[in-house]
């Protein structure tokens, strides 16, 4: 859970923090639910988030912009929107939790796929399906032509 360590720091993990003068936000009417309140009251959020002024390690950081690399603009900026809810605070909380979840999936580290042989029973198994439905085309063969004959 991120948590607000002080007005400056977005604390994200022990060793990622993003601070204040690296976020932004806008604020304007969002469509959906809300009735009348949606044409009066600016509740859509977007968040605004400069990926290079976090404060993490050089490693971290790289692999956060290799991973984020698709949702980043031209200035390095993440952009990151809420109109789920009818309030403006509901709506900025999810953002950070959006940036949270964001930032914490783009730091974990993918293991390396170890490429495996098929078991010999597997193998078995895969052949015995196959004979199976061969069969069963068989027979429904054999049908149609009983039925041609007659």
């Amino acid at each position: 859970m991120a948590v607000f360590l002080s007005m400056d720091d977005l604390i994200i993990s022990p060793l990622i923090a993003v601070p204040e003068s690296a976020i932004s936000f806008s604020y304007s009417r969002s469509g959906g639910k809300g009735g009348q309140n949606v044409n009066k009251v600016s509740t859509k959020v977007e968040m605004y988030v400069d990926v290079g002024k976090l404060r993490c390690s050089q490693k971290v950081k790289t692999r956060i912009f290799q991973r984020l690399a698709t949702r980043l603009d031209s200035a390095g900026k993440l952009r990151i929107s809420s109109q789920e809810s009818r309030s403006q605070w509901q709506n900025r909380q999810i953002a950070i939790k959006k940036l949270e979840h964001l930032i914490t999936d783009a730091v974990v580290e993918e293991k390396d796929r170890i490429a495996t042989k098929p078991t010999r029973s597997s193998k078995v198994r895969r052949v015995d399906s196959k004979k199976l439905d061969s069969k069963r085309k068989q027979l429904r063969r054999m049908q149609v032509r009983r039925n041609d004959d007659e």
